[in-house]
Formats: structure tokens, C-alpha cells, sequence
């Protein structure tokens, strides 16, 4: 039988980082706790050899990541994992995802995921997605916490499906960035595709290249508060692209603190300037500052209309209330006074939000 693999590249703003931490940010579907086991038990190299866990890696080392093979149907079972649940009926539920948490199972990753819960806590989930990964109708990545909808039955599946192609789900998500921005709001409209080096990564094509396939992405951001080297945003994106408020900010040169796929080159200068203390609070995030924050929607049956809201998680309001005490911010509101519109070349131009 043969065994998955995982194969990546260190990049030169990885060096130093652990190989168990480099592992877990780059593979998406494995924790820092299971690289660990991994590692100690051989199954990850380092240019063709077994190395620990804690090994340094270096700019150009080729890691190689072998899975356990799997050996039975490959389809999730339940599990006794905690969930906090806000709304649950026949049809659909509404989590509020712990950060850390894969939504559903994949290659290296075939337990403990929000699926795994559910289907200990909810019984069994809409078939519509697929029997790996049931339910699911939109994905939160590892790292960000929040809100999700779940299906549970096939019409619920069918209608919010559609509901999200037709862009009538609202979802706002909370991000701390680094830098200042200097727009109050800033509407982002740059096409996404694969990172022509990584394909587990995705990238901001602002110019069309011939081959390859991009598609529209369009995030509108507010300015919250300005944080002193950080500024806290409200993000609503009104497409769905894998990782796109992160590709979209960190385009924009502005990744999200605690980002290490988007956003290690920046962090690595800010921390340059940051003092002790901050630096301290900044490297106690378990993961980026990204949160699933307000989900709205018509329920897909009886068409009642649901809105549910979250707290981010304690690391992330601590360091933003950090942040509060050592650099006092600006408040904004939700409408901001200055605007402006990032479009890719050759984009039919859009209205201005908020203009008439």
C-alpha cells in the first residue's frame, strides 16, 4: 500500500522555525501535535533524512512528510469532541469553530475535525458535499476561529449552496493586521489563483497571465482601530476564494498578525521594531488573528431570517486589548471617510461603495 506524502521547499523566510511548526503551517490538514508524532516515529525528512522534531531548517531544505497509510473506508467517524453550538434544528446547525480545528477530514488529517464532532454530537449530516466531508457548505481555515454553517439535511445543503453562490449569505470576519492603514475603507477586487510555486498556496494576480486560471475575488474592508503597529479591520468578503482575506490583506501589505503562510516577511520586520513585551504578546497568538465574526442568512426552509455573532477567541482579544493600552487607537465607525477601490488592470471599473 502505498503511503500519502507531503513534499515542500523551505522558504527563505522560514529559516530558524521549527520543523514541527513548519510542517503544521504548511500542511493544512496536520497540527503541530501530530507533526511531532510524525517525527518521532521517522516519518518526516529533511533532504532525504529522519529529523526531530526541533530541528532548525534552513532556506532551500527539501522536507518530506509520510502519512500513515490509511486502512480503513476513509470515511469520518464520530467523536466526543466539544463544540460550541449556537443553533440547531432538523436542517442546520451554526458552530462556533475553535482555531486549530480542521473542518473536515483529508490526506494526514483523518480525525479529530469539526466533522468528527458533529457527527458524534448532530448524528448524521447532508450527503450533498461529499461522504468525506458532510455537511459542509463553506470552510474556515485551521486557524480562524468562528462562525460556520453546517447542513444537515439535503435541501438545507442544496439551498444554502445556492444561497452562498448567489452571494445572499453575509459574512464579517475581524482581523488584526500588521501596518497602518491609511484608508478608512478599502474595497479589494484582485482575481485569485495558485501560487505558481506552492499549490497549496494561493496568490493575488493583479495581471492576467495566459494558461493560467484565476477567478474574480472581491473583499471590502473597514478600518476598526489603529493599534500602533497593527491596525484592526472588519473584513466582508463577497466571494468565497480559498485563503482570501488573508491573500487580499496581505497583497495589500498589510497580512494578518500571526499569519506564517501570507505574512512571515512582515512579521519578521515588525518585529524588528516592536518592543519586548509586545513581541511577547504577538508570539502567544496559537495562530493568525483572523475570526469568523457575524454570519447572516435566510434559514433554507422556513426562509426565517438568522443572524449570529461570536467573540474572537481569549489570545486574540488580549492582544488587541494590549494593543488598546499601549498604542490608544482611532474608532472609525462602520462607514469610513476615506475610500478607495483596488482593481486588477483591465477590470470594467465599479462603483465606489457609498457613492451615489
Amino acid at each position: 500500500m502505498n503511503e500519502p506524502r507531503e513534499s515542500l521547499t523551505v522558504r527563505p523566510e522560514e529559516t530558524g522555525m521549527r520543523l514541527d511548526v513548519l510542517v503544521a503551517r504548511r500542511c493544512a490538514t496536520i497540527t503541530r501535535s501530530q507533526a511531532e508524532r510524525l517525527a518521532k516515529s521517522g516519518r518526516v525528512h529533511v533532504n532525504g533524512r529522519a529529523a526531530r522534531a526541533g530541528h532548525r531548517v534552513a532556506a532551500g531544505e527539501r522536507v518530506e512528510v509520510r502519512l500513515p497509510p490509511d486502512t480503513g473506508d476513509g470515511l469520518p467517524k464520530p467523536e466526543g469532541i466539544p463544540l460550541d453550538i449556537l443553533f440547531a434544528d432538523d436542517h442546520i446547525l451554526v458552530v462556533n469553530k475553535p482555531q486549530g480545528m480542521v473542518v473536515h477530514p483529508a490526506a494526514g488529517r483523518r480525525t479529530g475535525t469539526l466533522v468528527n464532532a458533529l457527527l458524534a454530537r448532530a448524528g448524521p449530516l447532508a450527503q450533498g458535499s461529499g461522504p468525506h466531508r458532510p455537511g459542509i457548505v463553506h470552510r474556515l481555515d485551521k486557524d480562524t476561529s468562528g462562525l460556520i454553517v453546517i447542513a444537515k439535511s439535503d435541501i438545507a445543503y442544496a439551498e444554502l449552496s445556492r444561497r452562498m453562490r448567489q452571494r445572499e449569505v453575509e459574512r464579517r470576519y475581524l482581523a488584526l493586521v500588521w501596518g497602518v492603514l491609511r484608508e478608512d475603507r478599502l474595497l479589494i477586487d484582485v482575481p485569485i489563483g495558485r501560487h505558481l510555486g506552492d499549490w497549496k498556496r494561493m496568490a493575488a494576480v493583479s495581471r492576467p497571465e495566459a494558461g493560467r486560471r484565476v477567478r474574480s475575488a472581491t473583499t471590502d474592508i473597514r478600518v476598526s482601530e489603529r493599534l500602533g503597529p497593527a491596525t484592526l479591520v472588519e473584513a466582508r468578503p463577497a466571494t468565497g476564494r480559498t485563503h482570501q482575506i488573508r491573500v487580499h490583506l496581505a497583497h495589500q501589505g498589510h497580512p494578518v498578525v500571526g499569519d506564517r503562510v501570507y505574512g512571515l516577511r512582515r512579521a519578521r520586520q515588525e518585529k524588528v521594531a516592536l518592543d519586548a513585551e509586545t513581541l511577547a504578546q504577538v508570539r502567544a497568538l496559537p495562530g493568525h488573528a483572523l475570526h469568523a465574526l457575524m454570519l447572516s442568512f435566510a434559514h433554507p426552509v422556513s426562509g426565517q431570517q438568522l443572524r449570529f455573532s461570536a467573540p474572537p477567541p481569549a489570545a486574540m482579544s488580549g492582544l488587541v486589548a494590549y494593543l488598546r493600552r499601549e498604542y490608544p487607537g482611532e474608532s472609525t465607525g462602520t462607514m469610513g471617510r476615506r475610500e478607495r477601490r483596488m482593481e486588477s488592470p483591465g477590470r470594467k471599473k465599479v462603483r465606489r461603495a457609498g457613492a451615489p
